[in-house]
């Protein structure tokens, strides 16, 4: 299966993807955390931000989920993906009895305040032209299989829950 987390910069989406991706490994489970920092710098290292580049990205990273399942690996992926489109396009390359979309949701002010890499800051100042949410749209799910209210729920709390939708969707119980 692939967790697919979707959100705003900001949203919890790599920090939950790594934590649920070393919980699933302590119980010997196959799985890989793919998000916009390890694949930017290797795969799509040639793709920008703007929309077609950002389709694209997607795209690849749908392709590379798939092939990742094909071989029993548990696949998380952590990107903004910001159009519903884009996200439509990866369930029907993934499979959509195999693609279980979670919005990671969380107020705008909440994910500049989580903001480590000082990118909302350069986005209101300029440096940052289409940043999504400030001055490029995001276009929330509208039939995500999970909602996860970020800011009001630990990392920890939210690490259960996922777990039990991976027992659910996986039928491990």
């Amino acid at each position: 299966m692939t967790l697919w987390f979707t959100g705003l910069s900001g949203s919890g989406k790599s920090t939950l993807a790594y934590s649920l991706d070393r919980r699933l490994i302590s119980m010997g489970m196959m799985c890989c955390v793919l998000d916009g920092d390890n694949v930017r710098h290797c795969l799509n290292r040639d793709l920008g931000f703007s929309p077609l580049d950002r389709s694209e990205n997607i795209r690849l990273v749908a392709e590379v989920a798939r092939l990742m399942m094909d071989a029993g690996v548990i696949v998380i992926t952590s990107f903004i993906s910001p159009y519903r489109e884009d996200r439509a396009m990866a369930r029907s390359i993934i499979g959509a009895e195999k693609f279980v979309e979670i919005y990671l949701c969380a107020a705008l002010d909440i994910c500049e305040k989580r903001d480590t890499k000082g990118r909302y800051r350069k986005a209101r100042s300029g440096e940052l032209p289409c940043f999504t949410g400030l001055s490029s749209p995001y276009e929330v799910p509208e039939d995500a299989e999970l909602i996860i209210d970020t800011s009001s729920e630990t990392v920890d709390a939210c690490v259960e829950y996922l777990l039990r939708t991976v027992v659910h969707y996986c039928s491990l119980e």
